[in-house]
């Protein structure tokens, strides 16, 4: 896949990202860089929940994706 591809899913991926979870900075998911469990503690920290239920969170967005 060359990485003008690359960078135009990311696009989206960011798009999407913060559409799901507003509350998420660009800083946050600029240092993002496919590391869900980072993901995971962002939404944990940035909404107050507990960390099953980011983890749910982040699950079902992963699954809306395919």
């Amino acid at each position: 896949m060359n990485n003008d591809i690359i960078k135009g899913k990311w696009a989206q991926m960011h798009g999407k990202l913060k559409e799901q979870w507003n509350k998420l900075t660009d800083d946050d998911v600029n240092l993002l860089d496919g590391h869900r469990e980072y993901l995971v503690g962002k939404v944990q920290e940035r909404y107050g929940i507990a960390k099953d239920k980011a983890d749910t969170q982040v699950t079902e967005f992963e699954r809306s994706l395919h």
